[in-house]
């Protein structure tokens, strides 16, 4: 059936941002999930009554907001964590030498908690409402490098454990999406420099006191949810953050 857009207010929003947002919609909903093939330009232009043109200026936006990914030849598939290539897109940080670096995801701790007032503010909860907590050690070429304290909603990641961290080969972010169905799709960070205390020390093997990034990092969902906090200490002896801009 052909879902036309002329109904959808406010009426100012460019044609091709109404189709965007309809397509949003079929991600949200999970009509099509991470890796899917998603219609073909003509299929989506004759579904929502617009033109082909409208339909691929809207697809050329998501594939910018890394949403999509096209594909010579085989058509566009939504975006998924599963890619490698996708690792180094919510990680900024690389070697000062240059180069490749073999990574490796050591969890330390996971808990179930009340989310006092920080976490409720950032992830839009309650006080009180039960979060998870995990504590892991990123390392590279078996250095470590990155310390992470992670907080998200205990409701959206039930089952969530050390045994389960500890047992599975994936990314964290591809553990979100395939087993708990929560996809990251942006994040805003905010960055300052920080003492390691005798803890954070220890971990990244670094001396007490030694300048560190804290990196503060807020994950969000479809429909702009935050779902992750993430407060990442960074040793930067040999490694430096990364952003590159325009």
């Amino acid at each position: 059936m052909t879902r036309q857009v002329t109904s959808l207010s406010p009426t100012f929003s460019p044609l091709y941002r109404q189709i965007k947002e309809l397509m949003m919609s079929s991600l949200e909903a999970g009509e099509w999930g991470p890796g899917d093939a998603i219609p073909s330009e003509s299929e989506l232009a004759l579904r929502f009554g617009v033109s082909q043109g409208t339909v691929r200026k809207a697809i050329d936006e998501m594939a910018a907001e890394n949403l999509l990914v096209r594909r010579q030849g085989k058509g566009t598939f939504v975006a998924t964590h599963n890619d490698p290539r996708s690792f180094f897109r919510f990680l900024r940080l690389v070697p000062n030498e240059g180069g490749l670096q073999q990574s490796h995801s050591e969890p330390i701790e996971c808990w179930r908690a009340k989310a006092g007032q920080d976490v409720a503010r950032v992830l839009g909860l309650e006080v009180g409402k039960p979060i998870t907590i995990v504590r892991r050690l990123l390392s590279f070429d078996a250095e470590p490098v990155v310390l992470d304290e992670i907080y998200v909603p205990s409701d959206l990641f039930p089952d969530l454990s050390l045994e389960i961290l500890k047992g599975s080969d994936q990314s964290l972010y591809s553990m979100y999406e395939s087993r708990y169905g929560v996809r990251m799709i942006r994040a805003e960070e905010r960055i300052r420099a920080v003492a390691a205390d005798k803890s954070n020390a220890d971990l990244l093997r670094v001396p007490e006191g030694s300048p560190l990034l804290l990196v503060e990092r807020v994950a969000f969902t479809y429909g702009n949810k935050p779902v992750e906090w993430r407060r990442g200490f960074y040793s930067t002896q040999k490694h430096h953050y990364l952003n590159e801009l325009g």
